[in-house]
């Protein structure tokens, strides 16, 4: 048919088999409730996603495209936190959203960073970027604690009012960071004399190394220097006495640069930051074999540098706000008493200066392997101040914990446990949790997507790839 040909009038061609009618009825409104109307429209309401943000997929009820930007969500008034707790079983792709989330936000003009990648599996997607990889390790390049990275620069650009909050932060993050090294070293968190005389020693080797950045050596010469006031604070001016009290401080110090993580920590750093790189991995999967200490240390020492990198974000001409990823959070947290408070204070400074934050783990059981309860109270409120939750398939047992950070209904209990892997030993079938998340925040309604991925990006996100090498 074409423009020019007659149309029916709604009666039909009065003509024969024109299908003519008398006359048309009016039609009938009918209404009803949405489980009722959904049996002969599924689509009858929309999800109320937003398109905006990162493509993440596609509603699993509505097919309604899902976007997903944090930042975005905080400007409008959604949520008011950045952070994101990614949770679900190994095999359900917690890492491929998560990398999907920072690819986008890279193309948004946000930098990322990922902080201690304890098995280098965001290294090929942070070089398809254009970014920049640290692989720490012995023999490899190092990363000085006490370096203060890109909060360097930031502090000749700041106002003088901000000049004087970033050198005060600059060195709490140091103290901190020291305590908690020297908590990891012994198992046992610095006393009240200790902090202090930590605190002065830091103070003292931050003079003498002038323009240079100080080290965990300066530190150590410092105490084992018995100055003046290190002798007031330690209520002595017998030279012995101060070092029977000062001993443990000091042997702890030392075996951070004699001890497991030697030749890591202890001298300058031999990397350096450009302001210029759209994503930096702190690639530490060259010590994932090592004991839990050496790995806590390597990813505490991670921590506070990306701190200072989202510290710095705010200043200068190149202003850019980070996502940064914290995986295999628990692992750090769980080596001693007090860690999870001091990696708080280490990377809560950074949270209102732009920063999308995403924490990934398999089970909040992870929490109940903290040391004390004290420890698992206040990582169970870490968890809970996430502003959005990325919940993949899991059993039933794990839905206790999370309903004590977020609330589920029935259906979106029923559909989490769904995703969890079955209880059969039928082989080569795909997780039937793969790729599919519910999408919560507060008290709103989840948001069930399902993601697929790009030819591009299943190569990048390959988490199996040693059990596909080729055998000879």
């Amino acid at each position: 048919m074409t423009s020019a040909d007659p149309v029916p009038r709604s009666w039909g061609w009065p003509v024969r088999d024109g299908g003519r009618a008398g006359h048309v009825e009016g039609g009938n409104r009918f209404a009803g409730t949405t489980s009722q109307i959904c049996g002969l429209f599924p689509f009858a309401t929309a999800s109320g996603s937003d398109v905006r943000g990162v493509p993440i997929g596609r509603h699993l009820h509505t097919a309604e495209p899902i976007g997903l930007d944090p930042a975005h969500w905080l400007r409008t008034g959604l949520v008011s936190n950045t952070g994101v707790w990614v949770q679900g079983q190994p095999g359900i792709g917690k890492s491929s959203i998560t990398k999907r989330m920072l690819a986008g936000l890279v193309a948004f003009g946000m930098r990322a960073v990922i902080p201690g990648d304890v098995k280098g599996e965001y290294t090929p997607l942070v070089t398809a970027l254009g970014g920049s990889v640290w692989h720490l390790g012995r023999g490899l390049q190092a990363l000085n604690p006490l370096d203060a990275g890109p909060l360097r620069a930031a502090l000749l650009t700041a106002p003088a009012a901000d000049r004087t909050r970033l050198l005060e932060t600059l060195r709490a993050r140091r103290l901190t960071l020291l305590e908690a090294l020297i908590t990891i070293v012994r198992h046992d968190e610095p006393d009240v004399t200790e902090r202090r005389l930590l605190g002065a020693a830091l103070d003292l080797a931050v003079d003498t190394a002038g323009d240079r950045e100080p080290l965990i050596p300066d530190v150590l010469a410092v105490l084992l220097s018995a100055a003046t006031p290190l002798l007031t604070i330690a209520a002595t001016q017998d030279d012995i006495e101060f070092r029977r009290t000062s001993r443990s401080l000091v042997n702890a110090l030392g075996l951070l640069c004699e001890g497991a993580i030697r030749g890591i920590f202890d001298r300058s750093s031999s990397a350096r930051f450009d302001p210029d790189t759209p994503a930096l991995s702190l690639d530490i999967s060259a010590l994932d074999d090592d004991d839990d200490d050496v790995v806590a240390a390597a990813m505490l020492c991670s921590w506070a540098w990306s701190a200072a990198l989202a510290d710095a974000a705010a200043y200068g001409e190149r202003r850019r706000n980070v996502v940064q990823v914290q995986d295999e959070l628990w692992r750090a947290l769980r080596v001693a008493p007090g860690l999870v408070e001091r990696s708080d204070r280490i990377t809560r400074l950074g949270r209102h200066r732009g920063v999308v934050s995403f924490q990934v783990t398999h089970s909040l059981d992870d929490l109940e392997a903290l040391p004390t309860e004290a420890d698992r109270a206040k990582a169970r409120g870490m968890a809970s101040r996430n502003g959005v939750l990325l919940l993949g398939g899991m059993a039933e047992q794990e839905l206790d914990g999370l309903r004590r950070i977020t609330s589920l209904s029935e259906g979106e209990a029923a559909l989490i446990t769904s995703w969890a892997a079955p209880p059969t030993w039928h082989a080569g079938r795909v997780h039937p949790g793969r790729g599919k998340y519910l999408i919560k925040s507060g008290q709103r309604v989840g948001l069930p997507v399902a993601l697929t991925l790009t030819p591009s990006e299943i190569a990048l996100h390959d988490t199996d790839r040693a059990f596909r090498r080729s055998t000879p």
